[in-house]
């Protein structure tokens, strides 16, 4: 049976696959972002790095095959990413000169702008999360296993509440969330993304 456990740097490339194959509107993003190690920079491994105490794998046969991954404190998050995660790819993602083409374009651009993050809409909701799972271990309870014990870790080192972003058409996303308790936060001039939020306990 998959079980759950926290992260471990000897996870980093499993993590990272997941992400890769999961990060299209969950379903397998290479032939959209061609360059596997990008989305993994983005929406994964700077939170494994940087907050450990609130990255947890799924594991089947102790191989990740899911994760749930958060940053307790937005604005910390985003300045530290700034800081500490984006000098190191700088190289060989030097900040956009022009306007975003492709959707690799746009994602670098993301990448530069950790900002983006701290949105005054959801400042009482100071954590966020990401989860993804690969789609075999889907529909079987264990996204459900994965948010409660991130849920239960922030709510331990007392982080009232969490947030999250999604794709507003990923209406099987939105349904789990909704289970979940995840209530819609309405953020003005939005609407390719949904902002959702909820309390740790």
């Amino acid at each position: 049976m998959p079980e759950i456990r926290p992260y471990r740097p000897s996870d980093r490339d499993a993590v990272a696959d997941i992400c890769v194959r999961t990060a299209d509107n969950g379903g397998d993003s290479r032939s959209l972002y061609p360059d596997p190690d990008l989305m993994p920079s983005i929406f994964a491994l700077p939170y494994a790095e940087l907050e450990p105490d609130y990255a947890f794998v799924l594991t089947d046969a102790d191989h990740p095959v899911g994760y749930v991954l958060g940053a307790a404190d937005t604005p910390t998050f985003a300045r530290r990413f700034r800081t500490e995660w984006l000098p190191r790819l700088a190289d060989r993602y030097p900040p956009p000169t022009r306007a975003p083409e492709t959707p690799t374009d746009q994602m670098i651009s993301l990448m530069h702008n950790p900002e983006r993050l701290v949105i005054p809409e959801v400042a009482a909701y100071p954590a966020h999360l990401h989860i993804d799972l690969l789609p075999a271990y889907q529909r079987s309870g264990h996204g459900r296993a994965l948010m409660t014990t991130l849920l239960n870790a922030l709510s331990t080192a007392g982080i009232p509440a969490v947030h999250l972003t999604m794709l507003t058409s990923n209406t099987p996303a939105r349904a789990f969330y909704d289970r979940l308790g995840f209530h819609h936060i309405p953020v003005p001039d939005v609407d390719v993304v949904t902002y959702l939020g909820r309390s740790t306990s």
